[in-house]
């Protein structure tokens, strides 16, 4: 069945986010635990909802762990965010196209659509599932359902594409063919191990991976 519907994961996929979250948890360490954590450690858990992490992590100092992080997100933005390369101009031509755009993030809300006005992509998606939508999160397939609903959209008609297991999983366990990027921070054998349906190095590849699925 012909691809009608793109869901995109936010982190890492639409925005590099990197450094903003390493920078994040390691302001948080060193705030509460005078811990320094190396950057590939925190990359390891990127994807992963915020509460979840940080509680493991925390313990009962989880709330005002998650306090600090988010504290230092909102101030420190737009200082350590970009755009991956060819994602506004892939996104613009796939919304003129006609595909139903819709963004599936652990990041709040608020901070997310931040994120896509920040780089003028807000008004090629017609969904934005946060993590303020719904207490289940990727790997859970609620989020992309919840998408999928707003878009009048089929799981089969549907490609969704991350940069993470969490993406892969949601995708899998809501029908959906999962896309990986070759941008992830995370490395291509972890990810491959998972099994998503397909591997793209740049948006020209995604680009050219939907155009060859849309009949």
């Amino acid at each position: 069945m012909a691809i009608r519907n793109i869901l995109f994961d936010l982190d890492g996929t639409l925005l590099d986010t990197n450094e903003l979250i390493i920078q994040s948890f390691q302001h948080t360490y060193q705030r509460h635990l005078s811990k320094q954590v190396d950057r590939e450690e925190i990359i390891k858990s990127f994807g992963e909802i915020l509460k979840v992490t940080l509680d493991r992590e925390f313990g009962e100092a989880s709330g005002e762990a998650i306090e600090t992080y988010r504290n230092f997100q909102v101030g420190n933005f737009e200082k350590f965010i970009a755009i991956h390369s060819g994602v506004k101009e892939g996104v613009k031509e796939l919304h003129r196209k006609g595909y139903k755009l819709g963004v599936v993030t652990s990041r709040l809300n608020d901070s997310a659509i931040r994120g896509l006005e920040y780089f003028g992509l807000m008004d090629y998606f017609d969904s934005i599932i946060g993590a303020d939508d719904t207490d289940l999160h990727k790997p859970d397939p609620t989020p992309a359902f919840m998408a999928l609903e707003e878009l009048g959209g089929k799981p089969e008609e549907t490609l969704f594409v991350g940069d993470s297991p969490f993406d892969i999983l949601c995708g899998k366990n809501a029908g959906i063919a999962s896309v990986v990027v070759g941008w992830s921070a995370l490395p291509m054998d972890m990810l491959l191990k998972y099994e998503p349906s397909y591997v793209v190095n740049s948006m020209e590849e995604l680009m050219a991976l939907v155009e060859k699925l849309k009949d």
